[in-house]
């Protein structure tokens, strides 16, 4: 018999991750493995290369990034269909930063920019994999010719999830229709969820 006075991880199998309900549960249970709780280097380092840009951030859950991007200067909007993760977006951020994080559905939403650039952080791996083609054609209607999808790519197929992880085949397949690789590093300070299977990649939209 299991010990009532332990916690216990919560079976999130029979779950839908199309739904916002999905990932209420886990943000109000603690439940976020992916949940880096800081700011990623590689994202650093790129971010800093690009002052000024404006960023949208999709699936932004707590949404670190969004206010570091705030300080130094850039135009920034992110989003989450979660309204438990823009809740706790909004405690982590505080309220002067509350208005960078909105509860909107990506697939819908309509940014108060053009991004310059969208930063991709544990949000296609999120996605059931039936919607990666959905994924490809929106962040090819949101960016124009020459701006940039970056950030952190889970490779290699999963079993189950999420995360939900993709073949590199698969990942160029999904998006050289649309963008052009530019970069592609290895990283070094993954989560452990994430830790061997991510790469660094920036693409640039075609014209």
């Amino acid at each position: 018999m299991s010990d009532p006075t332990q916690p216990t991880t919560p079976d999130f199998t029979t779950r839908d991750p199309n739904s916002p309900a999905f990932w209420d549960e886990r943000f109000e249970r603690g439940f976020m493995p992916w949940d880096q709780a800081g700011v990623p280097s590689a994202f650093r380092a790129f971010a800093e290369r690009h002052r000024g840009a404006a960023v949208l951030i999709p699936g932004c859950g707590s949404a670190y990034e969004a206010v570091w991007l705030a300080g130094q200067g850039n135009p920034v909007r992110a989003i989450d269909f979660s309204s438990a993760a823009v809740a706790a977006a909004h405690e982590q951020l505080g309220a002067q930063h509350a208005h960078l994080v909105e509860q909107a559905d990506f697939f819908t939403y309509e940014p108060p920019f053009t991004p310059a650039w969208i930063y991709e952080r544990a949000f296609l791996c999120a996605l059931p994999p039936a919607r990666r083609t959905d994924y490809a054609r929106r962040m090819a209607e949101l960016l124009p010719g020459g701006a940039l999808l970056a950030g952190f790519y889970f490779i290699g197929a999963t079993p189950k999830g999420p995360p939900f992880g993709i073949e590199r085949a698969e990942l160029d397949a999904l998006l050289t229709p649309y963008f052009e690789l530019i970069e592609d590093e290895a990283v070094n300070d993954s989560i452990a969820v994430f830790a061997g299977r991510e790469r660094w990649l920036s693409w640039r939209r075609r014209m």
